[in-house]
């Protein structure tokens, strides 16, 4: 274990900047310009832990002519790092297997950022242990630092990277020394989400033809949603069961790389007994994920029980009770 200290040319003093394993093929440098690529912003930090997201993975960007994404364990990989004590920082190649004939590779320099506050600079880790890069191909899309740096360095204030719970990571990424533009990203956690729940009443429930039917919009953090009921099932719960989803109302609205984090309940109401069937879950939605639920939520036999009380005088009631604890939003870097 070393620590590295750096020269700071304004006051000439020395200022521990983090503890790092010493590894072959890494080096460490300060860059007073933002990276090249992409940059991300993750505000509410501590708000991923508390809602259990080990990992988070960025939306795409593109560089060199390629999509790639960033992918974040704040309290390490542990798969990798099974000590816990460190934070790890990965480059991921996205959708590398559509792209990919048999044989496909490509050799990738990269940098990888991290946002002194205090100094208004970063901190860079870049992998050299080639000089032709890391080998990115369909069976290894992802590469990085396992110990990018100390939990303790990480999150002590006195070296900046972690300010009012925010920490902004960036990456450059050069193939065959390509460049492209950049975007950057924004992940904004929700300190105090509020819950809104929508209430569904479907009259002449057996009179239903469509395979599926879709409730009326409702808004939860400016966003549209709705509750879809296939009655007679969907994929493993065609025939047998009801199939029941949240999806969100106007994916195509959403920019590129918009994602949402929501947990969800959804109840189909006991109106005699109120024991009501329920299932919970969450989800990033997106553009391209526009649907979560369950293909086989109720049985249909059970469903359509007269003393069970979920189908009363024809009469279905769903509630969808839905809690976004966070968004990431995307503006291109001119």
């Amino acid at each position: 274990l070393m620590i590295v200290h750096f020269r700071l040319e304004d006051n000439n003093k020395y200022l521990v900047m983090a503890n790092f394993y010493k590894e072959d093929g890494v080096s460490t440098s300060i860059s007073e310009t933002p990276p090249t690529h992409y940059t991300i912003k993750i505000q509410s930090l501590s708000l991923l832990k508390k809602n259990n997201i080990e990992k988070y993975t960025s939306p795409y960007f593109e560089a060199g002519g390629y999509k790639w994404k960033l992918v974040f364990h704040q309290n390490g990989n542990k798969s990798k790092n099974k000590a816990g004590k460190h934070v790890s920082v990965y480059l991921m190649m996205a959708d590398a297997t559509s792209l990919a004939p048999a044989g496909w590779e490509v050799h990738v320099g990269f940098r990888l950022f991290l946002l002194d506050h205090n100094n208004d600079n970063y901190l860079v880790l870049q992998d050299t242990f080639t000089g032709k890069g890391r080998r990115f191909h369909a069976m290894k899309v992802e590469w990085g630092f396992d110990r990018f740096m100390s939990q303790e360095a990480f999150n002590n204030p006195e070296n900046g990277y972690v300010v009012d719970d925010t920490c902004v990571l960036g990456a450059e990424v050069y193939v065959r020394q390509e460049k492209f533009r950049g975007r950057q990203d924004c992940l904004s956690m929700v300190k105090d989400p509020i819950s809104y729940k929508h209430t569904w009443k479907i009259d002449k429930f057996s009179a239903l033809t469509a395979d599926c039917v879709d409730s009326k919009t409702f808004m939860v953090a400016e966003h549209k949603w709705k509750i879809q009921v296939y009655p007679k099932g969907k994929g493993s719960g065609t025939g047998n069961h009801l199939s029941l989803y949240l999806a969100l109302a106007e994916p195509t609205s959403l920019s590129q790389g918009c994602q949402i984090y929501a947990d969800f309940t959804m109840r189909i109401l006991d109106q005699v007994n109120a024991q009501h069937d329920l299932g919970k879950a969450n989800y990033w939605f997106s553009g391209s994920q526009t649907v979560c639920g369950w293909p086989r939520f109720i049985s249909i036999g059970y469903f359509s029980l007269p003393g069970a009380g979920f189908l009363v005088r024809d009469t279905c009631v769903i509630e969808a009770e839905v809690t976004v604890h966070g968004a990431t939003t995307n503006k291109i870097m001119l």
